[in-house]
């Protein structure tokens, strides 16, 4: 019974086990089952290729082990035999029969990466027509996936032929181009490829594709003449038998150049795409379109005819273009009515459109088409406006495809005179003088009067004044004539360009007094307005379209206007009004104004003042000729009038003066005259200056006296240096309240000028000047006359010479205060000094006290490790035994 359980479990552990194993086995199967392995690739074939070109099979391998550059075999399939052609890694690879053709390059293989590969087989034969293996040595740890691929290569013959019909040299705008091209090959290649055929224009880069046929039998136009295509402009003409032709309906100027007839062969390839298998281009020849306006002429039958008043005109325009098609034609005749005229401004007489509509036509004027490229041009009833010089413009337009036209050329034929006359009137013109200007600025006034006229009938008169420049005494009318502004019939004016701005601000004025009488008049007349004047009277007649037509002109004779031309002057006297004879009193001075050779002049005033005859002359108060009061050089304005009391007087009065006013005063006046140009800007005639007027009055009150001084003229840089300035009072001293002082210091480095350090006004205030950034410095009043400057933390910049200046003020009994002059003391010279044992006290004694406190430290930090660390060594116990006893006894 003891057996049985052990065969039982016996027989139950086998059928686990087994079960085990195809759980294992199966896993295994779906693992390596479901991995992906090695993939190589080739080009897609059947491939197909003309015998004598190139051919290129990729190889690509993908999802491998190993290294990531890959090596690959390639091998051809001879009959049953796969013969070896060549190899990345082994170059003894090819077989003994392709070994030639490797060595000298028809067969190679190049590499297009780590994973990829390229066969190159050039100079293809029909031999060449087999199967091809690509191979990839294994470097994979398990086999998976696929080491090689085959594609299947067709040689085929070289059977493409093109042959063009060469098409004409010359070919007129508008004209058909059939560009005709014939493209065969081999019966035998129908079954393999393909053909498409490319028209292009131009040579080697530059070259552009007109239309492309096939291969699939669509058509691709280039992108410069699709619009062209669809309009109908240019369209294909298949006979078949390999005949292709392609029409160019009309053909444009930009159409010329050297034309190209492409042959493809083409192949279609696994997935439908088409490869290019070969190609074959031949030039058809050149060609060259003529444009229209080369051949276009245009002329008016009709010579230069001479007409009289009411005859009619009768004009014929030919027009005629050799070898083109039919042209729209649009006419126009042109009048331009003074020879030699602008060409760019005729007058349009008549219009006919390409459509033949009379455009402009009337009962007096008629254009019409009489023939093949004929136009006449009908003018009844003519009259002087009809005269000139008449030609007829012609434009040729073309009509497109599309349905609309473009215009192809224009031309305009050579003019022919045409000359209405009429009977002139008679008259006589005379100038005369009406007002002579006798100098610069005078006004000038002609006359120009118009008698025993006859034959005028209904029309009128109209004027032009001449200039001439001219010397006094010429009566031949100087120099050549310019004009300087007229009237028509209608009264309109027209000025010239250099006289338009005088007409326009009314100094310059043209008038007619009379129907045979006309003015001139110069409001101010100029030195450059000196010359010969004339007058050009010119008879105006009705215009049969409307308005007045010119007819016969009659100049006067030239009239000389003349003057002597005299300088401006100008003299100004000064004299006292009032007198200063005390400080605090008034001053008033008047300036008298004579003037010579001046038309309406402005006058402007400067005050000066010189403190001495010949000293610094100071300007105090100005009055512009516009009468704007200006202060000059001076500070108190609330003190001084300038007026100007009449035409030529102005006053100068000074309130209040002072003792610092003292010293001499004058005018210095300018005349100016009015500028006739726009804006009427002033110009400077001439200047002067008047006598000198004295103030001076006795200085009663007492006498001030400014000194500097310093306890020492040296420190030591950081100190504070100190300096007084001190006002003296000599003889009797006003009280503390009528008197107060501005005192300023000053410090000279040796340079150009002094720089303002601290300022003291009358009223206490202190304000500092410009010095340098590091040190600083204060200005106090310790008592009523003496002010200290003190300069904190002194440098080497602060070294100079110093000095004070005080201006006193005084109160007088009336409460006005006046201003003295200007006090400078002398100067006193500080010098900062650089003491080497000063300056290394205090760093010496600040490094001993460092290192005494390090040096203690040292020691205390020595002695606590000494107590601390060391302390159970040097406490080492004696031994006791009686010994120690017995000698201690």
């Amino acid at each position: 019974m003891a057996s049985v359980p052990k065969k039982i479990q016996k027989a139950d552990i086998c059928p686990l086990k087994m079960k085990d194993a195809l759980f294992t086995y199966f896993v295994l199967f779906v693992v390596f089952g479901l991995a992906q392995g090695r993939v190589v690739r080739v080009s897609e074939g059947p491939l197909v290729r003309v015998e004598g070109q190139v051919v290129s099979l990729r190889c690509d391998v993908s999802d491998y082990e190993g290294p990531s550059e890959q090596d690959f075999d390639w091998k051809v399939l001879r009959g049953d035999q796969w013969v070896q052609l060549i190899s990345t890694f082994d170059l003894g690879f090819a077989d003994r029969s392709m070994q030639g053709r490797v060595d000298t390059g028809d067969i190679s293989v190049e590499r297009l990466g780590p994973a990829a590969a390229e066969l190159r087989i050039r100079g293809l034969t029909p031999a060449d027509s087999a199967t091809y293996r690509c191979s990839t040595p294994s470097t994979d740890s398990v086999i998976k996936g696929n080491y090689k691929a085959d594609v299947q290569l067709t040689v085929i013959g070289d059977s493409l032929k093109v042959v063009p019909s060469t098409p004409p040299a010359m070919v007129p705008e508008g004209g058909p181009l059939q560009l005709r091209c014939n493209a065969t090959r081999d019966v035998l290649n129908h079954a393999y490829t393909h053909l498409s055929l490319t028209w292009s224009v131009g040579s080697g880069a530059g070259a552009e594709d007109i239309l492309t046929f096939g291969p699939d039998g669509e058509v691709r136009v280039g992108g410069g003449t699709s619009q062209r295509y669809e309009d109908g402009g240019i369209r294909l003409d298949l006979r078949g038998g390999g005949a292709y032709g392609l029409v160019l309906t009309q053909a444009l100027p930009g159409d010329g150049g050297m034309y190209t007839c492409t042959a493809r062969e083409w192949s279609r390839e696994v997935g439908g795409a088409w490869q290019q298998i070969l190609e074959r281009s031949v030039e058809m020849g050149e060609v060259r379109v003529t444009p229209t306006a080369e051949s276009l002429a245009v002329s008016v039958e009709e010579a230069n005819a001479t007409l009289s008043v009411d005859d009619t005109l009768n004009l014929t325009c030919s027009a005629a273009a050799d070898d083109r098609p039919a042209l729209g034609l649009e006419v126009t005749w042109l009048l331009n009515p003074a020879p030699g005229g602008d060409p760019a401004e005729p007058r349009v007489v008549a219009h006919m459109s390409r459509d033949g509509v009379a455009e402009g036509a009337s009962e007096a004027v008629g254009v019409a088409r009489v023939g093949a490229g004929s136009f006449r041009l009908l003018v009844r009833g003519v009259g002087q406006d009809d005269t000139g010089l008449y030609s007829c413009r012609v434009r040729a337009w073309i009509h497109r495809s599309g349905g609309d036209w473009y215009q192809a050329a224009e031309k305009t034929s050579d003019p022919v005179q045409v000359l209405v006359t009429l009977k002139d009137p008679d008259f006589r013109v005379t100038l005369l003088d009406g007002v002579t200007p006798q100098f610069s600025g005078d006004p000038t006034e002609l006359r120009c009067q118009v008698t025993g006229v006859s034959g005028l009938g209904g029309g009128r008169l109209g004027v032009s004044w001449l200039y001439a420049e001219a010397v006094p005494g010429d009566v031949t009318g100087g120099g050549a004539s310019i004009t300087i502004a007229g009237l028509d019939a209608q009264g309109n004016l027209r000025a010239a360009e250099g006289y338009r701005d005088r007409v326009e601000n009314g100094l310059l004025v043209l008038s007619r007094t009379e129907p045979d009488s006309f003015r001139l008049r110069l409001l101010r007349t100029l030195d450059t307005d000196m010359g010969a004047y004339s007058c050009a009277v010119s008879a105006w007649s009705p215009a049969r379209s409307g308005g007045w037509e010119r007819g016969k002109e009659v100049r006067s004779q030239p009239l000389n206007v003349f003057w002597i031309p005299k300088s401006p002057r100008v003299s100004v006297a000064a004299r006292r009004l009032r007198e200063a004879t005390s400080a605090g009193a008034t001053f008033e001075m008047s300036c008298q104004l004579t003037a010579q050779n001046l038309q309406d002049p402005g006058y402007s005033v400067v005050i000066q003042m010189e403190e001495s005859l010949g000293g610094q002359t100071r300007k105090v108060l100005s009055l512009s000729a516009d009468s704007v009061l200006g202060l000059e050089e001076w500070s108190e304005l609330d003190r001084m009038v300038l007026e100007k009391t009449g035409h030529k007087e102005f006053r100068f009065r000074l309130y209040r003066a002072q003792a610092s006013d003292r010293g001499f005063y004058y005018c210095a006046v300018t005349a100016w005259t009015r500028d006739p140009s726009p804006g009427n800007a002033w110009t400077k005639a001439t200047s002067t200056e008047s006598n000198k007027v004295h103030i001076t009055f006795a200085d009663t009150g007492p006498v001030f006296n400014v000194s500097v001084r310093s306890d020492t003229s040296s420190v030591s840089p950081w100190e504070t240096a100190k300096m007084q300035c001190v006002v003296a009072v000599l003889g009797a001293s006003p009280g503390p309240d009528d008197v107060s002082y501005e005192v300023r210091w000053y410090l000279n480095r040796g340079l150009d000028s002094a720089t303002l350090l601290a300022t003291v006004d009358r009223w206490g205030v202190v304000r500092k000047g410009l010095r340098n950034g590091s040190s600083d410095c204060s200005v106090e009043r310790v008592d009523a006359r003496t002010y200290v400057l003190s300069t904190h933390n002194t440098q080497d910049s602060d070294a100079g010479q110093y000095y004070c200046t005080a201006t006193p003020w005084t109160r007088s009994p009336t409460g006005a205060w006046t201003r003295g002059r200007d006090l400078t003391s002398a100067r006193i010279h500080l010098t900062v000094n650089f003491a080497l044992w000063d300056s290394m006290q205090r760093p010496l004694l600040f490094g001993a006290g460092v290192a005494l406190a390090v040096g203690l430290l040292s020691i205390l930090l020595g002695l606590v490790c000494t107590r601390c660390c060391c302390r159970k060594a040097l406490q080492t116990p004696r031994p006791q035994h009686p010994l120690t006893d017995m000698e201690m006894e």
